[in-house]
């Protein structure tokens, strides 16, 4: 869950299967044929344009 939580622990959802792990990379790279190294980058790549959106628009 360390994905949204901060714990550091990247294969444990904390008893909540909603949470982001490890896991939630693995089958979103399955669907489009990435592998999870690249479903992270791209998510990297949208979570930086949209918190930079959000401080400057603060």
């Amino acid at each position: 869950m360390c994905f949204n939580c901060g714990c550091g622990l990247p294969k444990d959802d904390m008893g909540h299967p909603q949470n982001i792990t490890d896991k939630t990379f693995e089958e979103a790279a399955k669907a489009m044929g990435q592998s999870v190294e690249e479903a992270k980058k791209e998510t990297l790549k949208l979570l930086q344009k949209q918190l930079g959106e959000k401080s400057q628009s603060v």
